[in-house]
């Protein structure tokens, strides 16, 4: 897939620099322990409950620790879901996750017989259409989970909104999971770029800066970055790099965890490339996780052709090659 030896290459230094949307999410997983299970169970069974503070004030949502005293609170109090807005801000252009897909209402809503405000979202159709003492309604979702989000959003409104008479036989909810995604768009530096087309060509390159400041080239980084750590100059120069390799260091994951992609155990191990000063973080498979080692000799196993685009997952895993160990003395200085 690419050559055997390091070596410099030429570059378009007009090509413009890539371009894409990236999100970055997580499914945030909590247990909500025995104060919470209480609100986040009533809001399924869609009820508001709040909790007592030392100083008699009603706090909602409910906090597991007196503000005051700094006590562990447990007396849990029914409220309405009818309320006053405290006050507002008009939210022109909502955004992809918030609770309504067209103009509305931030509020700091107090609900009769809280004595602390809530923040949620009330459908108006204008800024004109709401003001502070505002009378507003909970309107729920049609199939509640026990989360903030089974009050679909408020609306103007001085009587509850009717809900089903239905038991629930439901566990308590003692787990929240919450998604959390941002969506960037990632325009890359120009090494970055280079390093990424290469990629989609079946090639990997390094960068150094070509003349540091003894004269000599400085360190081949792989993948390249804008400039050398060590003294700061630009990396002017890629370096065709090989697809073989040497492990540096490594961990074994044994225990699973949420969207785990591969089966325990596995290697992650830290492969120096040759030609390269830098390791880089990938997989080691093919081969028993307990026979991976510090000097280990591998080579990148690449997915076929037609899967290939602009990232690293070209290279699926790296494989022992059955050489010899390399000598620790040859990566010592590159862990």
């Amino acid at each position: 897939m690419t050559t055997s030896q390091s070596s410099p290459v030429q570059i378009d230094e007009h090509e413009p620099p890539l371009s894409a949307p990236l999100q970055l999410s997580f499914d945030y997983t909590r247990s909500v322990g025995s104060l919470l299970s209480q609100f986040f169970t009533a809001l399924r069974e869609r009820r508001i409950v709040g909790v007592r503070g030392s100083d008699g004030r009603v706090l909602v949502p409910p906090t597991e620790y007196d503000p005051v005293t700094y006590e562990q609170l447990t007396e849990i109090v029914p409220v309405s879901s009818v309320g006053t807005v405290v006050s507002w801000t008009w939210n022109q252009h909502p955004v992809e996750g918030q609770p309504l897909d067209r103009p509305f209402a931030w509020a700091l809503i107090k609900l009769d017989g809280a004595d602390t405000p809530m923040l949620h979202a009330v459908a108006v159709d204008s800024p004109d259409a709401i003001s502070t003492g505002a009378r507003v309604r909970a309107h729920w979702v049609d199939e509640p989970v026990g989360a903030i989000t089974d009050i679909a959003y408020f609306t103007l409104g001085d009587e509850p909104e009717p809900v089903p008479d239905t038991t629930d036989d439901r566990d308590p909810v003692r787990i929240q999971v919450t998604p959390i995604a941002l969506e960037i768009q990632h325009s890359a530096s120009h090494p970055e770029s280079v390093y990424l087309r290469a990629l989609q060509e079946g090639r990997l390159l390094g960068a150094r800066t070509s003349k540091g400041p003894d004269g000599k080239p400085g360190k081949v980084y792989f993948p390249p970055r804008e400039a050398d750590p060590a003294t700061g100059l630009p990396l002017d120069e890629f370096v065709e790099l090989s697809d073989k390799g040497t492990v540096t260091t490594f961990g074994i994951v044994n225990i699973p965890f949420a969207g785990q992609r591969i089966k325990p155990p596995y290697v992650a191990a830290y492969v120096l490339l040759d030609g390269a000063d830098i390791p880089f973080l990938h997989l080691v498979t093919d081969c028993d996780a307990s026979e991976v080692r510090m000097g280990m000799r591998v080579q990148a196993v690449w997915r076929p052709r037609e899967e290939w685009g602009l990232g690293i997952d070209n290279i699926s895993h790296f494989r022992p090659t059955g050489e010899p160990d390399a000598d620790f003395e040859t990566y010592k200085h590159h862990l």
